[in-house]
């Protein structure tokens, strides 16, 4: 009411019968266009227009940021149908929050490295499990990777490589894009004469929902330097990789 008669506008129930439209704020701007949209003449005024800089604003007469974010998981159970007050579903928004942001911060690591020395063979690691999320779906993908380099001047402790995988799978992905981000940080922190990464995957977006094709497998690859540019040593990393698998 107090805002109405600041904007010389009458309070209704009903967006059709309105002088204009009142939002406290602009945030991904989806409430904005959907009124603009169903009602292009009347103007659209928010309190305030957040910058997209700014992960989360927490308006001073609120609850706790917690209880807010909390709040937004209710909605989604509400939306899909559920009763977010029965009795197994009353943790879940705190579970389901704590459970991502978990596993969106993966542990930082120091990517230590040593003179290479006399070693300039290829060094390969098989199996490094790894699991990440879709981004599109919000559904998890997961299965092994598998990376090799060949030492120029440097070389990096075997965990080094798993935690590398680790880091970029952690993340809202798709499975190319992890794919290249580990072989480019590998190459760059590196300078290796060549890096390869393959990446065999499962995804539930495609296995629970959509084409519904239960165990089918995904596989990425990036190959640099000599990986990429000598048959020879090309063929015996894959070599490597399919005789293991067999």
């Amino acid at each position: 009411m107090i805002l109405a008669g600041f904007f010389n506008a009458n309070n209704v129930a009903n967006p059709e019968d309105a002088d204009l439209i009142l939002d406290d704020i602009i945030d991904s701007g989806l409430t904005k266009k959907k009124y603009k949209k169903l009602f292009p003449k009347k103007k659209f005024i928010a309190l305030f227009e957040k910058d997209s800089k700014v992960d989360w604003v927490n308006f001073p007469f609120e609850k706790n940021i917690e209880d807010d974010q909390s709040d937004t998981v209710v909605r989604l159970l509400q939306i899909i149908g559920e009763n977010p007050k029965r009795e197994g579903l009353l943790d879940t928004p705190r579970r389901y929050l704590s459970a991502f942001e978990e596993f969106l911060n993966p542990p930082v690591f120091n990517m230590t490295t040593f003179d290479a020395e006399s070693t300039d063979e290829m060094i390969v690691q098989l199996d490094i499990p790894f699991y990440s999320f879709c981004e599109h779906h919000l559904l998890p993908f997961f299965g092994k990777g598998y990376i090799a380099y060949i030492p120029d001047k440097k070389i990096v402790g075997l965990s080094k490589l798993a935690r590398t995988l680790e880091t970029f799978a952690r993340r809202l992905q798709n499975q190319e894009r992890i794919t290249n981000q580990v072989a480019d940080y590998l190459q760059e922190n590196l300078e290796a004469k060549g890096v390869a990464v393959v990446l065999k995957a499962r995804h539930l977006c495609m296995e629970m929902r959509g084409v519904k094709t239960s165990d089918t497998n995904t596989i990425t690859s990036k190959l640099l330097g000599y990986f990429r540019t000598d048959e020879r040593t090309r063929a015996e990393f894959l070599n490597l990789i399919g005789n293991h698998r067999n």
